[in-house]
């Protein structure tokens, strides 16, 4: 009855909190269920598939443990666990076969069964560490325990008492699948990939050569006595080699696929010519490196404006991180935004942006690092197209400044707020000024009355007229009539190009000429100049 009811209440509490992976959980409550029935027919006097069914548990522990210590679950560097694991289960072999076995066995104490309880032990063990204050893994420990200490004292003393490591088994697994902290035990992670060191292959090497070498000696010093031991710690070291080999191969193309892809993310990133071209490359290469069921949505903005608030980036201290979650309601879904911002190129592109994903938790996680390589190239692409385009804004100012440096025409270019990027040499002599303060803009230059008119006429789009007063070095004013071209979608430019024409003292219009695609007002001093004469009238 405890057994049912510690596998029925592992089964709900993986329908209540769905946790990322199901695969672990339900081999636990398999392996409960086996221990169980092995209960049962111990009770009904059939010790011989009583033994079967409690192997069968530890197959079916085993299972789960590897599951629940899969790339990509908290535990995210299991290579080194697999490898001591290993060493561990042919040292027990070996002091059990050689040094209780000749010693006299312990009563009927089981050494497949301590071997096994024994590396249970270490697993659970080693996740409990790997996450720190966690409910569930504690009782996934407590449970480990009990069943180590009934698989000793059990045999040597049989009893009810000796069997509440087993309760303690029971009740212990079905609480921890109960508690809401069972769902950090297969949270995904990003996966560390351990080197390949050569002690480490010669310790896996030596710990599936032990079974086979113990076997070898028991049966030349006479008959097989530890047969069943020898065969579960085998099983066990060859299930575990076979483990960390299948991760390597797994890692390994996990690899050559990432490096593939970001090989051909690459060429066509250097290839790109405009913004489209590097959002068609990310696209594909997404595409490439990623299975298609696993997203829901890809959005690529190259400005920060363009992005939710929760997708740009906080004012914190230090610099931005490579990459950050969003969370939404489904646990198994959620929004990764990794950053198109390159810091040392910030000035080149200040705008931004960021990459933004949204699909499935676990294999975003898998390939976080991947994406926010990818992230990388495109903002370097991004910053490529930038420059290069700043350069050809620079040679056409260069080549507007050769052709007009000795023309009475007074020619601004400006950007898109406004800021100015060009001048002529006949805007200096028209202010009075040998040259303009750093970083100024329009708007330092106008009149404070005209301001207002001036950036509702530059904030529409085409072309047009607007008059205004120019505040000189002196502090008097100069009425000047603004031509501006909005070319802002033009690739050598984007901006405005603006041409004025100055009106001397005494020669102002009394309203503007109406011509142009936009007409403006009369500027304020007009305005002001016209409200004096009414009133001496």
């Amino acid at each position: 009855m405890l057994g049912i009811g510690s596998a029925a209440a592992i089964v709900y509490g993986v329908r209540r909190y769905r946790p990322a992976r199901l695969g672990p959980w339900l081999l636990l409550a398999g392996a409960i269920v086996a221990s169980a029935a092995g209960d049962v027919l111990t009770a009904l006097d059939h010790p011989g598939v009583a033994d079967v069914c409690f192997y069968v548990m530890c197959v079916l522990v085993a299972g789960g443990l590897l599951q629940l210590t899969r790339i990509g679950a908290i535990l995210v560097d299991r290579a080194r666990l697999i490898d001591l694991l290993a060493l561990a289960c042919s040292t027990l072999l070996v002091v059990w076969v050689f040094a209780v076995g000749d010693a006299g066995r312990i009563g009927d104490v089981s050494g497949s069964y301590v071997i096994g309880a024994l590396l249970l032990l270490a697993v659970v063990v080693r996740v409990l560490v790997a996450v720190g204050r966690n409910v569930s893994a504690t009782l996934l420990v407590a449970g480990a325990v009990g069943v180590l200490v009934s698989d000793i004292v059990q045999p040597l003393w049989p009893g009810r008492l000796s069997e509440t490591g087993f309760v303690v088994l029971y009740l212990a697994w079905g609480a921890a699948a109960l508690h809401p902290s069972m769902v950090r035990l297969t949270e995904p992670a990003t996966p560390r990939p351990s080197p390949w060191r050569g002690r480490w292959a010669a310790l896996l090497g030596l710990s599936v050569a032990t079974p086979p070498v113990v076997l070898l000696i028991e049966a030349i010093h006479g008959t097989v006595g530890d047969g069943v031991v020898i065969a579960v710690a085998g099983a066990i070291t060859l299930l575990l080699t076979i483990t960390r080999l299948t991760d390597s191969v797994a890692l390994n193309g996990r690899a050559l696929a990432r490096e593939r892809g970001l090989r051909q993310a690459s060429a066509a990133l250097v290839a790109a010519a405009d913004t489209a071209a590097v959002d068609k490359a990310v696209r594909a290469a997404i595409a490439e490196l990623m299975p298609p069921d696993a997203l829901r949505g890809t959005d690529f903005a190259v400005d920060d404006r363009r992005l939710p608030l929760e997708a740009v980036p906080g004012p914190e201290a230090g610099p931005p991180p490579r990459s950050w979650w969003i969370e939404g309601e489904d646990r198994d879904y959620a929004t990764l935004v990794c950053p198109l911002r390159l810091e040392p190129l910030a000035v080149a592109r200040p705008s931004g942006g960021a990459l933004i994903l949204e699909g499935r938790r676990d294999t975003l996680t898998a390939t976080r690092d991947t994406l926010e390589v990818l992230a990388g190239q495109a903002a370097l692409a991004l910053d490529r197209i930038s420059l290069v385009e700043a350069v050809g804004r620079r040679d056409s100012d260069l080549y507007l400044r050769a052709v007009i440096r000795n023309s009475a025409n007074i020619m601004v270019v400006v950007d898109e707020d406004l800021r100015i990027r060009y001048a002529s040499p006949s805007l200096r002599e028209l202010l009075g000024a040998e040259e303009l303060p750093p970083l100024a803009t329009l708007d330092d230059l106008v009149h404070p009355d005209d301001r207002d008119q001036l950036r509702q006429a530059f904030r529409g789009s085409g072309d047009g007229v607007v008059f205004c007063s120019l505040v000189r070095a002196d502090k008097t004013q100069v009425l000047i009539e603004a031509t501006y071209r909005d070319l802002r979608e033009d690739r050598l430019v984007q901006g405005f190009v603006v041409t004025m024409r100055n009106f001397p003292q005494g020669h102002e219009p009394a309203a503007p000429p109406r011509h142009g695609d936009n007409r403006e007002t009369a500027p304020a001093r007009v305005n002001r100049r016209s409200s004096r004469h009414k009133f001496r009238y």
